[in-house]
């Protein structure tokens, strides 16, 4: 299967709460995450975490499936071929 490069948007409501979990997600999907960006909110606790990623399309399904199973979250995600 070809790989393609997307990006994942994940908005956390808690970040507390949540960190961890994501972190072990993201972890586990390590090889197929080219860069990453996380930004606190200035206001509450809430954060967003930018995702780059160069994988086949089954495996952004697959991230974004697991960290959408967590609570407390939002995630979507876009990739394309790149030849």
């Amino acid at each position: 299967m070809e790989k393609c490069l997307g990006f994942v948007g994940i908005i956390l409501e808690d970040r507390k709460k949540s960190a961890a979990a994501v972190n072990k997600v993201l972890s586990e999907s390590g090889e197929q995450i080219v860069a990453r960006m996380g930004l606190p909110h200035v206001r509450g606790n809430h954060a967003v975490i930018t995702l780059i990623v160069d994988a086949t399309k089954d495996e952004v399904a697959s991230l974004t499936a697991r960290l959408g199973a967590l609570p407390g979250l939002t995630v979507k995600s876009a990739s394309a071929e790149v030849r």
